[in-house]
């Protein structure tokens, strides 16, 4: 700052806030708030407390019931009855600030890391020392763990990122994994019983350690990493599958966005083996961060479709993104007067790649052969190259017909790309920093072109309509992008940001709705405040997270809109229900057939039950004469159970709906229902007594399969579910068609839904007609 600092306050000793009285074994204490901060005084002498032992880490040793064991940052650590809330002991410690502590498998004893790089085995029963062990590199003890698996192993983690494995028995130094991490190892943990031990680390990773090996050193089973430091650049590849990423950590990764497990860091040969050869770490033999990438995935297959520039470094590279590896050839521009490259692009045919440098040259390579194929240089000002200051983009036309740069001066040149020629140029006025060129799938651009992304360092991100040349959206988060990405479908924004090793993906709620215009999300006009998207990885969640987007984009107020509105003239609209669903209907007969059991049922030995009889001295079964069945007796009964039988919701939705709501409710119902239960549904509405014609046609059955073909006729006249219908028309006709036969009232109905049928049907079949011509015509013709 300047010559003074700020340091403290005096005289302020309470606020408006009120205090908080505690009691802790004999001593009482007052909490008192001032400002932002609090104090805490003594009661006995009404003076502030001396911090004397302040809290480092916590362990709940085993089989103490309600008993903590807590370090401390000035060296003692002291046992602690929660449930009394009283000190039962205080350890004095080793003059050496605790880092962590964990219990082993043996009673009364316990393992202390301390911030010199020391590990005690310590029993807190006897308060006696029973082995020391010292860490032959810098650093503290972050992290501790006993193997419970019968081996006397104790691990021990640093804050440089070594993992040492200790013998209690032999009491020394087993075996060191010397490039565990390549930042402080957060926490150990030995799995119950299995020699395998996990360890975790703030550089962004978790790895699993098996100690399977002769010499009883552990070796790497698997791992999961991201990147260690945040990353600079970021584009989508395989059409929206994965993202390329590269971090200030020297790391090029691929992230998948649909199976994590998919994701892995490109290989830069034998990193490891070379670092362990020269002993040093694997950073300073890795390549410079990446400061910009390319990619072609039409040349996957063939050679080197992925090239990168490097920070501070006069060449770039390749990489054969197939087999997640750094290529064969090395690219060097302007040899003769090296300067770095701060600008790359390749070819929409994935021959060529595209360089230019911080000296304004500019020259173009064969990326399957690695050679130059000429530089692009301004003969007009005598430059002796492209441009007069540093090239910062470049860019190719999707038919390797223009070449376009941008110099950092301000200046624009548009180049022949095959004869290296200057066509034009423009001077913008002011500083170039980068520029962005929409070819077909680009970093900022939307996939049709039609939207602009851009972000800056205020936080805010904001789209741009570009042919309307207007902001449509604006929002702000609370970490600054650094890059972004659209996917080719547009459905999901990839983003990095400040400080952060992630990649965060944002939903396109424009592709989860109804509404066609974006105008109904945003006006533009006002920044929305938003949190960076959370981390889950489970479905229930996502699936929470995408119906929060679709909710939120349906203002509450609005009316509900049907969905007949938006039919397309002469087109019907489909059900979009799995084909199995409704094709189920069609087919259910001889699905019952095939799932018929092979042994028919066996007759029951003896009478059935509903049929009244009256003990004999004999024995033997008499039925009651002048008695009919229950089923002859009660037949009116059986049937107003069986019609009361059917679904509550089935009719209840049925009967309720009309025009004005167009049975939303009960086409979703009957969408939602599996293909034999609406069959269930539909037969439990068949006529049982054909003789009962008292009610004629007010009875409960006709009713209801009336108001199933008002239904019907209304559906198929708004064009809606057309498929589904089909399905549950021929369903419903095949067990209702003889009793519509025996009704005239329903056979008007019927005639009805015929023709609407027929009219529906003939307005598309022309329409197919059509098709089916053209089709037929080219198909037969000879070229």
């Amino acid at each position: 700052m300047g010559i003074f600092e700020p340091f403290r306050a005096i005289g302020c000793i309470t606020s408006g806030v009120p205090v908080s009285v505690q009691r802790l074994g004999t001593e009482t204490f007052v909490t008192v708030s001032v400002g932002k901060a609090f104090q805490i005084f003594n009661c006995a002498k009404l003076n502030l407390l001396d911090q004397s032992f302040s809290p480092s880490c916590i362990m709940h040793p085993d089989t103490y019931l309600n008993k903590v064991l807590v370090g401390s940052e000035q060296g003692p650590m002291q046992l602690w009855n929660i449930s009394t809330k009283k000190k039962i002991f205080e350890f004095k410690g080793w003059d050496s600030p605790i880092t962590c502590c964990v219990s082993s498998p043996a009673l009364d004893v316990v393992a202390v890391g301390c911030a010199d790089g020391s590990v005690h085995v310590h029993n807190i029963r006897y308060d006696e020392e029973l082995v020391t062990f010292t860490h032959s590199t810098r650093g503290s003890v972050t992290a501790l763990s006993f193997c419970t698996d019968g081996q006397p192993l104790l691990a021990s983690g640093g804050s440089s990122g070594v993992i040492s494995v200790w013998n209690l028995e032999k009491k020394r130094l087993q075996s060191v994994v010397r490039e565990a991490h390549d930042s402080v190892i957060t926490s150990l943990h030995f799995f119950a019983n299995e020699p395998v031990l996990m360890s975790s680390s703030a550089d962004n990773s978790i790895k699993m350690w098996i100690f399977d090996t002769t010499d009883g050193d552990p070796r790497l089973l698997r791992f999961r990493s991201g990147h260690s430091a945040p990353p600079l650049c970021i584009k989508f590849y395989a059409n929206g599958r994965h993202i390329l990423s590269a971090g200030q950590d020297r790391a090029f990764r691929l992230f998948s966005v649909v199976q994590d497990q998919q994701s892995r860091e490109l290989s830069q040969h034998n990193v490891s083996r070379r670092a362990k050869k020269l002993k040093v770490k694997e950073e300073e033999i890795k390549l410079k961060p990446v400061i910009a990438f390319d990619c072609a995935e039409i040349r996957e297959r063939d050679w080197c479709n992925v090239v990168t520039c490097h920070m501070d470094t006069a060449q770039a590279y390749v990489w054969r993104l197939q087999n997640f590896v750094l290529g064969e050839h090395i690219l060097n521009p302007c040899p003769e007067n090296p300067t770095p490259v701060k600008a790359c692009a390749i070819s929409a045919c994935g021959n060529f790649a595209i360089l230019g440098t911080a000296g304004g040259w500019i020259e173009r390579f064969n990326l399957q052969s690695g050679l130059p194929r000429g530089a692009y240089i301004d003969m007009s000002e005598s430059l002796r190259c492209a441009h007069d200051s540093e090239v910062v983009g470049v860019a190719c036309d999707s038919t390797n017909t223009l070449m376009i740069s941008a110099g950092y001066q301000g200046d624009i040149k548009v180049w022949d790309f095959k004869e290296r020629e200057l066509k034009s140029r423009w001077e913008i006025g002011s500083s170039v920093v980068k520029i962005v060129y929409h070819r077909y799938n680009d970093l900022c651009f939307s996939e049709d072109g039609k939207w602009l992304l851009s972000s800056s360092m205020d936080g805010s991100l904001r789209i741009w309509d570009v042919i309307l040349a207007r902001q449509i959206d604006a929002i702000q988060v609370n970490v600054p992008i650094t890059a972004l990405s659209l996917s080719p479908n547009m459905d999901i924004l990839a983003t990095a940001h400040v400080d952060q090793n992630g990649v965060y993906l944002w939903v396109n709620q424009t592709m989860f709705s109804s509404t066609s215009t974006v105008d109904s999300y945003a006006s533009g006009k006002e920044v929305v405040s938003v949190k960076l998207p959370s981390i889950s990885s489970t479905e229930h969640s996502q699936v929470e997270q995408l119906d929060e987007v679709v909710n939120a984009s349906q203002p509450k107020d609005a009316p509900h809109v049907p969905s007949q509105v938006n039919q397309i003239p002469d087109l019907v609209t489909l059900s979009l229900l799995p084909k199995s669903q409704w094709q189920s209907l069609i087919n259910l007969d001889i699905i019952k057939i095939r799932n018929k059991p092979i042994e028919p049922p066996k007759k029951p030995e003896k009478a059935p039950f509903f049929l009244p009889s009256v003990p004999s001295l004999s024995g033997e079964i008499l039925f009651e004469p002048g008695k009919l069945s229950v089923e002859e007796r009660d037949g009116k009964q059986m049937k107003k159970t069986r019609l009361d039988s059917t679904s509550s919701c089935f009719l209840h939705l049925l009967q309720s709906s009309n025009v004005s709501d167009n049975y939303g409710a009960f086409t979703d119902y009957i969408k939602g229902l599996s293909p034999s239960t609406l069959d269930m549904e539909l037969r439990m509405l068949q006529i049982i007594d054909d003789n009962d014609d008292e009610q004629g046609e007010n009875r409960p059955e006709l009713v209801s399969i009336k108001q199933l073909m008002d239904y019907f006729i209304h559906e198929l006249s708004c064009r809606n579910n057309f498929e589904f219908l089909q399905a549950v028309i021929r369903l419903f006709l095949k067990i209702h068609g003889e009793t519509i036969r025996q009704h005239s009232h329903l056979q008007e109905k019927a005639r009805k839904l015929l023709d609407i049928q027929c009219n529906v049907w003939q307005r598309v079949d022309k329409m197919f007609q059509s098709v089916r011509c053209v089709v037929g015509f080219l198909s037969n013709s000879h070229i």
